[in-house]
Protein backbone atom coordinates (compact mmCIF):
# COMPACT_ATOMS: atom_id res chain seq x y z
CA UNK A 1 0.00 0.00 0.00
CA UNK A 2 1.93 3.20 -1.32
CA UNK A 3 1.03 6.70 -0.33
CA UNK A 4 -0.16 6.87 -3.88
CA UNK A 5 -2.96 3.87 -3.42
CA UNK A 6 -6.44 4.45 -4.49
CA UNK A 7 -8.79 5.58 -1.72
CA UNK A 8 -11.87 2.72 -2.24
CA UNK A 9 -15.48 3.68 -0.37
CA UNK A 10 -17.37 0.84 0.77
CA UNK A 11 -21.20 0.88 1.82
CA UNK A 12 -22.65 -1.61 3.54
CA UNK A 13 -26.29 -2.41 5.03
CA UNK A 14 -25.80 -3.34 8.59
CA UNK A 15 -28.55 -5.04 11.25
CA UNK A 16 -28.24 -4.78 14.84
CA UNK A 17 -27.17 -1.17 15.02
CA UNK A 18 -29.80 0.53 17.08
CA UNK A 19 -27.98 3.58 19.03
CA UNK A 20 -25.27 5.94 19.15
CA UNK A 21 -23.40 3.16 21.33
CA UNK A 22 -23.81 0.53 18.68
CA UNK A 23 -22.49 3.19 16.07
CA UNK A 24 -19.31 4.39 18.30
CA UNK A 25 -18.72 0.39 18.34
CA UNK A 26 -18.84 -0.14 15.33
CA UNK A 27 -16.93 2.60 14.07
CA UNK A 28 -14.30 1.97 16.88
CA UNK A 29 -14.03 -1.84 15.11
CA UNK A 30 -14.15 -0.88 11.61
CA UNK A 31 -11.48 1.83 12.19
CA UNK A 32 -8.50 -0.57 13.29
CA UNK A 33 -7.98 -2.09 10.68
CA UNK A 34 -4.95 -0.73 8.56
CA UNK A 35 -5.90 1.68 6.09
CA UNK A 36 -9.14 2.99 7.44
CA UNK A 37 -9.48 6.69 6.73
CA UNK A 38 -12.88 6.77 8.08
CA UNK A 39 -15.90 5.74 9.30
CA UNK A 40 -19.34 6.95 9.35
CA UNK A 41 -22.20 4.20 11.12
CA UNK A 42 -25.65 5.43 11.05
CA UNK A 43 -27.76 3.42 13.49
CA UNK A 44 -31.22 5.10 12.13
CA UNK A 45 -30.20 4.23 7.88
CA UNK A 46 -28.78 1.27 8.99
CA UNK A 47 -25.30 1.87 7.03
CA UNK A 48 -21.84 2.04 7.42
CA UNK A 49 -19.76 3.81 4.68
CA UNK A 50 -15.96 3.07 4.76
CA UNK A 51 -13.65 5.39 3.29
CA UNK A 52 -10.05 2.85 3.03
CA UNK A 53 -7.17 2.08 1.22
CA UNK A 54 -5.06 -1.45 0.68
CA UNK A 55 -8.39 -2.83 2.17
CA UNK A 56 -10.68 -5.15 1.13
CA UNK A 57 -15.15 -5.38 1.39
CA UNK A 58 -14.33 -8.94 2.73
CA UNK A 59 -12.05 -7.57 5.83
CA UNK A 60 -14.04 -4.93 6.56
CA UNK A 61 -17.39 -7.57 6.59
CA UNK A 62 -15.58 -9.54 9.19
CA UNK A 63 -14.96 -6.55 11.39
CA UNK A 64 -18.16 -5.74 11.37
CA UNK A 65 -19.19 -9.10 12.38
CA UNK A 66 -17.10 -9.54 14.58
CA UNK A 67 -18.14 -6.26 16.64
CA UNK A 68 -21.16 -8.55 16.95
CA UNK A 69 -23.14 -6.51 13.53
CA UNK A 70 -24.48 -8.60 10.79
CA UNK A 71 -24.05 -7.46 6.61
CA UNK A 72 -27.15 -7.38 4.64
CA UNK A 73 -26.11 -8.96 1.43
Amino acid sequence: MGIFSKTDRFEFNVTGMDCGGCESKLTSAVSSLNGVKSVEASATNGTVVVLAKGQTAHAIVESILGAGFNVVM
